[in-house]
């Protein structure tokens, strides 16, 4: 199963193996540079069938950090563009970018709000801060929401121009489409908060627009939090439902992730502790699912896509600290798998 292909729309993957966004805090105002096309470069040497691009600003106050990327810009595209070349041109990997914003968890630095001056004013639906003493965050108007779907838009139109294979959505991990989806920072009355319906309006708007400067050669990926692990909140019975709307809005793959809208909560972690969730929005929604978080190993990954857990392997540190987990995988399994044929001397006979 890991190294059979699967694909989405006109993108075909190698194998079952992605390379998870992971903010790497080494842009300059949002730039990728050398340490980016080493680093995307080496991973895409390793056979992974996707790699995505780390969370990328769609505009400056949508970034994590100050050392944030983004993609607000067309120098910012064009600086990304050497990296997609590359990795097209020396591998068989396909390569996705992650378009986010981080609303009220953004203006941060290791996990600290930093200051107006060296940061910005955050956004959210409401508001409603994420940690207790933290800035209270601006609340957009509905001129304001139009804006930020639109700089999702041409975030978009400037990843196909720029030739990535896949452009995923973040509305996970509490940053600002989450904070949308979630009734607990979501205290709005108008349409875009109070009812299910509401809530998601936003991520709806997000996806429709990106969608239009999509085409069959570029698949559409949003990742969601499972669960936000707090009562009252966004749980796996709306992460199904929502699924299900998003696979008639043209989306093609869900990765399940979990958590990071409620600070404090209390959250049990182990291996593959995220993974029943991928099975049950893939299940209850019929949708194609990623499933992410503590997979370390070729033959845990084998077993959730043998067990119809997932349809794709999402791998975070494992693939930092080894970034030629996938191709050594594949000598494990016998399995043909992408090699580098300027180290062909060095691949082990299957």
């Amino acid at each position: 199963m890991l190294y059979t292909p699967i694909k989405f729309r006109n993108v075909e993957l190698k194998n079952r193996w992605v390379m998870s966004p992971m903010c790497m805090y080494s842009s300059e105002n949002g730039l990728a540079n050398d340490f980016h096309f080493v680093h995307y470069g080496s991973r895409s040497q390793g056979g992974t069938g996707l790699l995505i691009v780390e969370a990328t600003g769609v505009e400056p106050r949508g970034r994590i950090t100050n050392k944030c990327m983004g993609i607000w810009n067309d120098t910012q595209a064009e600086n990304l563009k050497k990296i997609v070349d590359f990795v097209h041109q020396n591998s068989e990997s396909k390569i996705g970018i992650q378009l986010a914003h981080a609303g009220r968890k953004g203006s941060t630095w290791d996990n600290v709000q930093i200051s107006l001056e060296e940061g910005w004013e955050t956004v959210a639906p409401s508001p409603v801060p994420y940690k207790e003493g933290e800035r209270i965050p601006h609340a957009l108007t509905i001129d304001e929401i139009k804006e930020t779907v639109q700089n999702f838009k041409d975030a978009a139109k400037r990843a196909v121009k720029a030739g990535f294979d896949v452009v995923e959505i973040h509305a996970a991990h509490g940053y600002l489409v989450h904070q949308f989806l979630s009734p607990l920072s979501n205290i709005r009355t108008d349409e875009y908060g109070g009812s299910f319906e509401n809530r998601i309006r936003f991520l709806l708007e997000i996806v429709d627009a990106v969608n239009e400067e999509l085409n069959e050669n570029v698949a559409l990926f949003v990742r969601i939090s499972g669960t936000e692990y707090a009562e009252n909140g966004w749980d796996v019975k709306d992460s199904v439902e929502l699924a299900k709307v998003l696979k008639n809005h043209a989306v093609d793959l869900i990765d399940v992730s979990s958590g990071g809208n409620i600070h404090g909560a209390k959250i049990s972690v182990f291996e593959g502790y995220q993974v029943p969730f991928a099975q049950e929005v893939k299940n209850g929604a019929d949708v194609k699912t990623g499933a992410v978080g503590l997979i370390t190993h070729t033959e845990q990954a084998e077993e959730i896509l043998k067990e119809e857990q997932a349809d794709l392997i999402f791998v975070a540190r494992e693939i930092l600290r080894n970034p030629y987990l996938v191709v050594q995988g594949s000598f494990e399994m016998k399995k043909d798998c992408f090699f580098p044929h300027q180290y062909l001397r060095a691949k082990i006979s299957s």
